[in-house]
């Protein structure tokens, strides 16, 4: 009698089901974050309507930005490490995106600075602890073969998809119609929406490790960083994510300001003009991760990095069409690609996984407390001393700085380090 053997069919049903779930919790994953960058970005979008009608200096505009990347830093630290502990990711996730979602309301509501810096801190209060726990999320469920590629998509495909690209053009639209203050009531919508959809769909993840049982956990939070922080590769990951984030929220604070101001161009024209950065982050979220998947995290930070200058230069410099000078901002911008290897993929990759959630949290709390709370204030001064000019100059030292600290980086991609042991 003739027996059919029925495993590997059910291992691949299995395989094919639990692939199509990899592929809903990175989209979900991504959405959510895309949201949240939807919410966080609005101002720095808005601004050029915001800052006349509340009467802001340029350093009152560059502490709106360094109040939220704060209290995100601080959160990020201490929701991450909750999550870990606990094992309930999942919930600190959809409470998270709740909160922020409703934290943009109160922006709306705004009728001065003081009011205005208040919802910005609350609101880096909500999303500090979502990126942590997402790209834990993410580096548990993947394959460390496409890790890098997965982790990119999480981090850059939605949050500059919907956040860098859509925000700039719907939301300077819709204000320019209805006013700014609505334009962030609009803003707080999708994330609500985005919580049913986490609270559907996503499930909790088994915990890899019994955090309670951990010695380094029993220990401290505070020792438990400073035992990540022996790693060469998590203390330049934590640079990398100072002078990256200082990068993006000097942009985002500025350039929109620089080039309707100093550059004379239309809000709308300056719309599409940062909704260009969005187009080649988005783009960027799977070549410049998944690039690194095959040669290496190493040289292409390196090499990336080094292309950083071009947004800054083009728009202090060049005098071309405007089809032109989004392509320049294109290409530049392919630097933000670096962000979910230095915040996500290489600490995930350094240290312990049952660490992981709280090792991306230490990466991405540097940057936003020494690079987002610091930088747009630094550079706010520098603008109200010597020019809207100012931050673009600040923006290329960045770079430069962050190309010739990723040289002393330890290479973690799978794939090199299989092949380099063969």
């Amino acid at each position: 009698m003739n027996t059919i053997d029925q495993t590997a069919p059910a291992e691949a049903a299995t395989e094919r089901g639990n692939a199509r779930y990899r592929t809903l919790l990175v989209t979900l994953l991504s959405l959510n974050f895309g949201i949240l960058f939807f919410d966080r970005n609005a101002l720095n979008f808005l601004m050029p309507f915001v800052k006349p009608d509340l009467g802001l200096t340029n350093t009152q505009v560059g502490l709106t930005a360094s109040a939220l990347s704060f209290s995100w830093a601080i959160s990020a630290l201490f929701v991450g490490a909750a999550a870990d502990r606990s094992g309930r990711r999942k919930i600190f996730l959809i409470g998270s995106t709740l909160a922020f979602s409703l934290c943009s309301v109160l922006s709306g509501l705004a009728a001065g600075f003081a009011m205005l810096l208040g919802a910005r801190l609350l609101m880096g209060v909500a999303e500090g602890g979502v990126a942590p726990i997402s790209q834990a999320m993410t580096a548990s469920a993947v394959s460390p073969e496409r890790r890098g590629l997965a982790m990119g998509v999480m981090q850059n495909f939605g949050s500059n998809l919907l956040g860098s690209f859509v925000a700039p053009v719907v939301l300077v639209g819709f204000a320019t119609a209805f006013g700014w203050h609505h334009a962030f009531f609009l803003a707080g919508v999708p994330g609500l929406i985005c919580a049913f959809l986490l609270w559907r769909f996503v499930k909790e993840p088994p915990p890899s490790y019994a955090y309670t049982h951990d010695p380094a956990a029993r220990a401290g939070l505070f020792k438990l960083l400073a035992d990540i922080l022996k790693h060469r590769n998590m203390v330049l990951c934590a640079l990398g994510a100072i002078f990256f984030v200082s990068y993006l929220v000097i942009t985002w604070a500025f350039l929109p300001l620089y080039l309707t101001q100093v550059r004379g161009f239309t809000p709308e024209t300056m719309s599409w003009l940062m909704g260009t950065l969005g187009i080649s982050a988005t783009i960027g979220s799977f070549v410049v991760p998944g690039l690194s998947d095959r040669i290496g995290r190493k040289p292409v930070i390196v090499a990336v990095s080094l292309l950083g200058v071009i947004m800054p230069l083009a728009a202090l410099y060049f005098q071309g069409s405007v089809w032109l000078m989004a392509g320049l901002f294109f290409v530049g911008w392919a630097l933000t690609g670096t962000l979910p290897l230095f915040m996500g993929t290489i600490p995930s990759e350094t240290v312990d996984a049952h660490h992981m959630t709280t090792a991306v949290a230490l990466a991405m709390s540097s940057g936003e407390i020494l690079g987002g709370v610091f930088s747009p204030t630094i550079a706010g001064w520098a603008a109200d001393k010597a020019g809207l000019t100012a931050p673009l100059w600040i923006l290329m030292g960045l770079c430069l700085t962050v190309a010739v600290l990723s040289l002393a980086l330890h290479e973690t991609a799978p794939a090199l380090r299989r092949r380099k042991a063969i």
